[in-house]
C-alpha cells in the first residue's frame, strides 16, 4: 500500500504546472467533450506508465540491490531538482485534433508523457517498490487528480494554484524520498 500512496502523491505533485496540464487546458478549450478528454488521458497514461513500471521492475531485478539503492536515491534527488526547472511549453501539432477529443487526447498525452518527469518518477517508484500494480494504479490516479480538474475547471483553477510553491513542495518530496532511500529508513528499498 505504501507504493500506491507514494505513487499517487508523488505523481500528483509532480504533474502540477507540468506541460501535460497545459495540454489538458489546451484540449479542454478545443473540445466540448470533457469526458472523452479524461478517458483519453486515462488510456494514454495507463499505457505510458505501464511501460515505465515494467522497465523499473526489470531494472530492480537485474541490478544489484546496493547499485539500485544508489541509482534510485540519486534519481529521486535528480527528479526533485528537475522539478525546479520551469516547464517548456511545446508547440502542439494540431494535426492530431482531427481525431476528435478522445483520439487527440490519447495520442498527444502519450507523446507528451514520453521522457516526462512523471514517466521517470513512475519508473523509479516501480524500481523502488517492485509492486507494478500499485505503482501503476497510483501513478495514473495521481496524474488524473492533477489534470482532471484542469479539464473541467480550466483557466480559473490554473490562475489560483501557486504552481511555483507546489513545484518546490514536489522537489522537497522527491529529494526526501532520495535521502530516505539512501539512508535505509522505513521507506527504503526492500
Amino acid at each position: 500500500m505504501e507504493a500506491f500512496v507514494s505513487s499517487v502523491f508523488s505523481i500528483a505533485f509532480t504533474e502540477i504546472g507540468d506541460k501535460t496540464q497545459l495540454l489538458a487546458l489546451f484540449l479542454a478549450t478545443r473540445f466540448s467533450q470533457k469526458n472523452a478528454i479524461v478517458a483519453g488521458m486515462f488510456v494514454a497514461t495507463l499505457l505510458n506508465h505501464l511501460f515505465s513500471a515494467v522497465i523499473g521492475v526489470g531494472l530492480a531485478q537485474t541490478v544489484s540491490p546496493d547499485a539500485l539503492k544508489w541509482a534510485v536515491s540519486l534519481s529521486f534527488i535528480a527528479v526533485g531538482a528537475w522539478l525546479l526547472l520551469p516547464g517548456r511549453q511545446n508547440d502542439l501539432d494540431c494535426r492530431w485534433l482531427k481525431y476528435g477529443a478522445f483520439g487527440a487526447t490519447t495520442i498527444l498525452f502519450f507523446i507528451a508523457e514520453i521522457g516526462d518527469k512523471t514517466q521517470v518518477a513512475t519508473m523509479l517508484m516501480a524500481a523502488k517498490y517492485q509492486e507494478m500494480f500499485w505503482v501503476i494504479t497510483g501513478s495514473v490516479i495521481g496524474l488524473l487528480l492533477a489534470n482532471v480538474p484542469v479539464v473541467y475547471l480550466g483557466e480559473t483553477l490554473i490562475k489560483r494554484l501557486p504552481a511555483q510553491t507546489v513545484r518546490i513542495g514536489a522537489c522537497v518530496l522527491f529529494c526526501a524520498l532520495g535521502v530516505f532511500t539512501l539512508l535505509g529508513s522505513g521507506i527504503a528499498l526492500k
